[in-house]
């Protein structure tokens, strides 16, 4: 009866969260960054900062308020360097992180952002992704945002910026500023960068980025592509969706093939389907968008876990540049609902270079009532394995899947199975419900949670994972303007075949 009496209130405690998160549900991730800062200002710099290591997991972050929506990437020339980034909800800028020793030791700094656009307004950093060229040199894409303070409160405008680093990523003295939008117009969001590393390629070193030209804040809108030929400092911006359709958009992931082929993968809600694009001369131009799967969820799922936001669909995709059987097999993941009304990561592949794809398959673990989310894929271009990450629920014990945890699964026979059971990275759960024994928060919302995705980078058979870990919610944190932790980036390194 007492256990009974328990669950019955927990979930009384929770109906306002889960009504709560359906009504946030279509604000951009951007949008508690934006809410913080109009409201508050920003937290002090924290300078330079150093990671803690805790198990097999590192806490990247190691600083005040939270941090959320990370990403990773290996540096080809000197695989011991990795690279990172991170949204700063508290702070204006972006955060990157450096390590030079294979991810024992992060060091974290701030990314430029441009100068403020009239009186009275500023601006943030939102959104990261970052990629190595062959030669080592380092790009981080992200959208600034302006808004207006006092009485001129409101969204401005924004535009894509991509810093370069020729140090690994302990520093970013050029970034350049391109395709600035007004608010009236559309909004330049979710953006992800790529790099073609391969030494082979004619297009060899040209940065590619692709990102959704949103409307109001919405997600309508057309997928924009821009590439670059002289080491990111200028940018050509295309269209390479229909402009026919309606053009509701979302989460475009540019990759690279073997002999230089972008490809572009990204949820169209108008079509409730993963579509694909292709570019054969350097993204020049772009052939006619396909479909490379239906699905069932539109722009994002309301899952337990998440507490004040839904979880984005979005693909994640990549190629196999490796000397491998499978060379040139390109690769395609997004989280989609089952018939059991629980979420899983889908996955499938193509060998005539995005012409046709194999039937949807899970990847995960086939277990009863867990979500899988915010996942993240990575084939080595080494060996080709087949590599990802993502949330899972599995060892929830609060009987509402509130409780993630972050899993790794791997293929090395080309996506025809993967590696079970599933192994499982984080050392402690994290749970957005939860501060610290405090059910249900009292209404507090931390930050921008999980963010949209998490990152994982793999090569020569060692996969980087990093990703948002409310494991310190609401720790006390001695001179923090918010004296709170809250989401933290941590990182762990899987080494060997799973």
């Amino acid at each position: 009866m007492k256990l009974f009496l328990k669950a019955t209130l927990l979930l009384c405690l929770a109906t306002p969260l889960l009504a709560q998160n359906s009504a946030n549900s279509l604000k951009p991730s951007w949008w508690n960054k934006f809410l913080y800062l109009s409201s508050h200002g920003p937290d002090p710099a924290p300078g330079s900062t150093t990671s803690i290591t805790s198990g097999v997991n590192v806490d990247v972050s190691n600083e005040c308020g939270p941090q959320s929506e990370t990403f990773i990437a290996t540096n080809p020339s000197h695989p011991q360097n990795l690279a990172g980034g991170s949204n700063e909800i508290f702070r204006n800028p972006m955060r990157g992180y450096s390590s030079s020793d294979s991810g024992a030791i992060w060091v974290g700094h701030d990314l430029p952002l441009p100068p403020t656009k009239g009186a009275n307004s500023s601006n943030f950093g939102s959104d990261p992704s970052l990629a190595f060229d062959s030669q080592g040199n380092l790009f981080y894409s992200y959208i600034v945002v302006f808004f207006g303070n006092g009485k001129q409160k409101g969204v401005n405008g924004s535009e894509m910026g991509v810093a370069r680093s020729t140090d690994g990523g302990k520093s970013f003295p050029s970034v350049n500023f391109f395709s600035f939008a007004t608010g009236s117009d559309h909004f330049n969001d979710k953006p992800m960068i790529t790099a073609d590393a391969n030494p082979g390629s004619p297009f060899r070193d040209s940065v590619y980025v692709a990102w959704d030209a949103a409307s109001g804040g919405s997600s309508s809108g057309g997928i924009r592509f821009a590439r670059s030929a002289d080491s990111g400092q200028t940018f050509t911006v295309t269209r390479i969706d229909d402009p026919t359709g309606a053009g509701q958009s979302i989460g475009a992931v540019p990759f690279v093939g073997p002999n230089g082929e972008i490809y572009v993968a990204w949820n169209d809600l108008a079509n409730n389907a993963i579509m694909f694009n292709r570019s054969l001369n350097g993204g020049l131009t772009f052939g006619s968008q396909s479909v490379l799967a239906t699905k069932n969820l539109g722009l994002q799922s309301n899952i337990p876990a998440e507490s004040f936001r839904g979880a984005l669909v979005y693909p994640a995709c990549a190629a196999d540049l490796s000397s491998g059987v499978h060379r040139g097999r390109l690769y395609c993941s997004w989280m989609d609902s089952t018939p059991s009304g629980n979420t899983d990561i889908f996955f499938s592949f193509s060998d005539n270079r995005g012409a046709t794809w194999s039937a949807p398959v899970t990847v995960a673990d086939l277990l009863p009532n867990v979500d899988r989310f915010n996942h993240w894929m990575a084939v080595d271009p080494v060996n080709g394995d087949v590599n990802f990450s993502f949330y899972d629920t599995r060892n929830d014990i609060t009987g509402f899947r509130f409780q993630t945890d972050i899993f790794f699964t791997q293929s090395v026979n080309g996506g025809v199975s993967f590696s079970s059971p599933n192994t499982r990275i984080t050392t402690l759960s994290s749970n957005e419900h939860d501060c610290n024994g405090m059910f249900p928060c009292a209404g507090i919302d931390l930050g921008n949670q999980q963010g949209d995705y998490e990152g994982l980078s793999s090569f020569g058979g060692v996969s980087h994972l990093i990703w948002t870990d409310s494991r310190l919610n609401l720790d006390s944190a001695s001179g923090c303007k918010s004296n709170l932790l809250m989401e933290e980036v941590f990182a762990a390194t899987v080494t060997g075949t799973k």
